[in-house]
Order: structure tokens, then sequence, then C-alpha cells
């Protein structure tokens, strides 16, 4: 993997490691503090939660792998495999798998590369998506997979996702519609199916929807209203426990409706020459309104 850092200028690098992985941060650029990750005990600036296997168990029932999710990977992995033998994809978030990525991790033909602004035997290193520290045009897929709202300015970090694609490069995205507050202060932004395409605007539309529908978006709601009424966490997720059936309705939900109250959207297009203009945006709606 060919990394661009203050080196390619022959300057002299002092870079952080967090857990063996080098931290290839631009501090005074990013919400992300060097005192953070600068000891090799220090794995995250965003606290991470350690589930038994009873509260995964649950975690699966409130939030079943979503289809389209998988639908659309399989997808891309067919896309990815037109374009080259042995693509290279790289994953902005990939600390952990994400949800309904296993078929992309397990294709013995794809070659995976992560990074997370948090260290893990998963990534390579450590970086802000604001400024991703890999050379031009070197990849043939990008995958960033509920991420986009935690980053301060999207619309750059989608600007180096374009610029890290080959010609004719993918990208693959997930991000947040409808969803409350997750990760504290490090949680800022939210988009609309139309949005989200527009952000993407200098791709081609290859396809892009509802990534999760009403019903988990539903269910979401009901956690964060009544943890608001009781002051409580736990009175939260025993609510959604009790409507964990509404997330099941998405299967029989239109695609139309879903989009207009969809909890994520999703885009999957190819890095193009050509921008879509408010015009355009505006025919691509494809909502029940």
């Amino acid at each position: 993997m060919s990394l661009r850092t203050a080196a390619d200028a022959s300057e002299p690098c002092d870079f952080p490691v967090a857990r063996g992985k080098p931290v290839l941060i631009d501090f005074a650029n990013s919400v992300i503090r060097r005192e953070d990750l600068e000891t090799t005990n220090a794995e995250s600036a965003i606290a991470r939660p350690r589930y038994s296997f009873a509260t995964k168990l649950i975690k699966s029932l409130l939030s079943p792998e979503k289809k389209s999710t998988r639908r659309n990977v399989c997808r891309l992995i067919s896309e990815l495999k037109r374009r080259s033998d042995r693509p290279r994809v790289l994953v902005i978030g990939g600390g952990s798998e994400g949800q309904g990525m296993k078929a992309l991790y397990a294709d013995p033909d794809v070659k995976i590369f992560a990074f997370d602004i948090y260290s893990t035997p998963q990534v390579q290193f450590v970086a802000d998506a604001h400024d991703i520290p890999i050379i031009d045009g070197y990849f043939d897929g990008v995958v960033v997979q509920a991420v986009l709202e935690h980053v301060l300015d999207p619309q750059r970090a989608a600007d180096e996702i374009r610029r890290v694609l080959k010609p004719g490069g993918l990208v693959y995205a997930e991000t947040p519609f409808m969803q409350q507050v997750h990760e504290g202060p490090y949680d800022f932004t939210r988009f609309t199916e139309s949005g989200h395409r527009y952000l993407f605007r200098h791709f081609a539309l290859i396809d892009s929807g509802a990534s999760g529908g009403p019903g988990r978006q539903l269910m979401w709601a009901v956690d964060y209203f009544v943890r608001s009424v009781f002051r409580s966490r736990t009175a939260g997720k025993i609510a959604k426990l009790a409507f964990f059936w509404a997330v099941y309705f998405d299967a029989i939900i239109p695609a139309d409706y879903a989009i207009d109250g969809a909890s994520g959207v999703y885009f999957l297009g190819t890095k193009s020459d050509q921008a879509v203009g408010p015009d355009a945006i505006i025919a691509h709606y494809g909502g029940a309104q």
C-alpha cells in the first residue's frame, strides 16, 4: 500500500503509534487529539462498549443484519471483479467488520485495506477520513459504512474517497438518515436519500435507496423517547426490546415509502468526470411524496 504522508515532501515524520499501528492524523485539523492516541495502551478517543454473549444475542434480535446490505455487497463484489481480477478495497471505519460485510471480507480475490480512528487488528493504520494518507488513484473500491455522520465535513471525506479511487472506481456508502445521536459529541450529520446522492455527485449512480427502513427507525425512536422520559438508558433498551417486531415490517414496506422514513440510506456508484447538477438531484427523488 502506498501511503501519502509528510515524508513525500522530504519532511521528518513523528507519528504516534497506537497498539502497534501508525497514527497518520493531522491533529491540528481533526477532532481526534494526539494525547488520546499517543500511548501504546490507547485504543480510541470514543468509548467502545464491550458486549457479553447475552447482550450480543439481544442486539442480533433488535438489529438483524440488513438484507439490503448483503445484496449490495454482493453487487459491489461483482462490479469490482468486472474491473480487476484482484481488486483493492479500502474500508473507512474498518476497526471492526461491518454488518453485512462478511462476503467482502471472505472473498479470496479481494484485498482489503482498512483504517479507523482507533487501532484494532483489522486496520493497517489509524487515520481521519478528512485526510486519507493514500496516494491518488490507488484503490478499486472504497466502503464507508456508518462513518460519514461522524465526520465534520462529509463533502471533504467524499472528495478524498474520489481522490484515492482509480478511474471508474467504486464507492459503497451507508449513512444514517433518521437516527438519534450516537457516540455523543462525535456525531454531526444526517442525510436524506437525495442529500446522500448529492454528496456523491461526482459519482455515476449504480444504485441507491434505504438501507434501514421505517420499522428500524421506529424502534430507535421508541428507545430514545422512553430513555428521555425516564432519564434511563436501561428503560430505553427495554422499550426497544418490546418493539423489536417493528424492524421486520421493513421487508414489506415499498421502496418509495421506505426512502421517506428510512433509518439509513445507501449509495453505490462509480467515480465519474461528470457531476450531478441541481436540476438532476431534484429529478432523482424517488420517494412516495
